[in-house]
């Protein structure tokens, strides 16, 4: 009989996202006991709901950033807490009602709300969520708080109107796309740093906004070239999904710019199918490929991480958490682990 090693696999080393959150993890663990205690309900579909928000979740990236910046200076606050498990409820709501709009049927390797229940069932769960949140935020009597998340939420229901009426694929333009990330994603992370700042280091509060901003868009531009040169396994979502969901990103933007007659009317007939296949997917990555679009998307998301990197050396301070957050710059481009 063969005999078994009695020693413990090696460690796998912490991923760099663990790294970043190294410095609040303890409290993120607070984050996720807040974020249970807000959404109870003693609703049985709520409850079933709610176990699935739970599975859903992320990696918490956005209250990461809303305690870091709290951190700073070290006068972390306790509401931080709240504050940063309101952050992430409204990220799950948006997702939420994403899945329902777009029909999805799995996020991040799991079935959806609308996948298990319906659409309906997603829409009004998004909502609890969101309304669950209002109901935090008047708790805490945060005033700034609230208008600083207000202010972000609006802009992210904006960004959906405005991706839904975007009929045309190939008029979306550059300045189209930055508008959109601008609300669908750079809103919420600017808005985290800047609570994170409103009950710490409230000096920084601009500089820590502008952070948020740059950081969030450096985020989606590299979210955006993972739907082409990514995985499944990194992304939770099939590659080429954006481009399945005929969805226009900076990659493709930038190589209509390129593209012979013949490419552009490939790409215009590309985005009349009902259901692309595979091969038809492929096609057009090969022309993003081939034009640089991947390329000048690349150099975006690294002018992008310069701002972040500018913003934060307007903040006079040091330490582990104006490290992490330094790192979480380069996580934002290079999301690999």
């Amino acid at each position: 009989m063969t005999q078994l090693s009695s020693s413990p696999p090696a460690a796998r080393p912490p991923s760099r996202l663990a790294r970043i959150q190294d410095p609040v993890q303890e409290r993120l663990d607070g984050v996720m006991d807040e974020i249970r205690r807000i959404v109870v309900n003693d609703l049985d579909l709520l409850d079933d709901v709610n176990d699935v928000f739970l599975q859903m979740r992320g990696k918490l990236f956005r209250p990461t950033l809303l305690l870091l910046v709290n951190e700073v200076g070290g006068r972390p606050h306790p509401d931080a807490l709240p504050l940063a498990a309101v952050v992430e409820l409204v990220h799950l709501a948006t997702l939420v009602h994403d899945d329902a709009v777009d029909h999805s049927v799995l996020r991040r390797g799991l079935p959806t709300i609308n996948h298990l229940w319906n659409h309906q069932v997603a829409i009004i769960s998004g909502d609890y969520l969101y309304t669950r949140s209002v109901v935090e935020l008047a708790r805490l009597e945060r005033m700034d708080a609230i208008q600083s998340l207000a202010r972000a939420a609006n802009e992210m229901t904006v960004g959906e109107l405005r991706q839904l009426t975007s009929y045309d694929a190939l008029e979306f333009t550059e300045d189209d796309y930055r508008r959109l990330i601008a609300s669908k994603t750079a809103s919420l992370m600017s808005a985290a740093c800047e609570i994170g700042a409103l009950v710490g280091p409230s000096e920084y509060r601009e500089a820590f906004r502008r952070y948020g901003h740059a950081l969030g868009m450096a985020f989606q531009v590299a979210d955006d070239l993972l739907d082409y040169d990514g995985s499944e396994e990194l992304t939770g979502k099939p590659v080429g999904h954006d481009l399945r969901e005929r969805k226009v990103t900076l990659p493709l933007v930038h190589a209509l710019r390129q593209v012979t007659e013949a490419e552009r009317s490939r790409v215009r007939d590309f985005f009349t199918r009902v259901d692309p296949t595979d091969e038809e997917i492929g096609e057009i990555v090969q022309i993003v490929r081939r034009t640089g679009g991947l390329d000048y998307a690349r150099s975006e998301a690294r002018r992008y991480a310069d701002e972040a990197r500018a913003a934060l050396g307007d903040v006079g301070a040091t330490g582990a958490a104006m490290d992490s957050l330094h790192a979480a710059i380069e996580y934002a481009i290079e999301r690999r682990r």
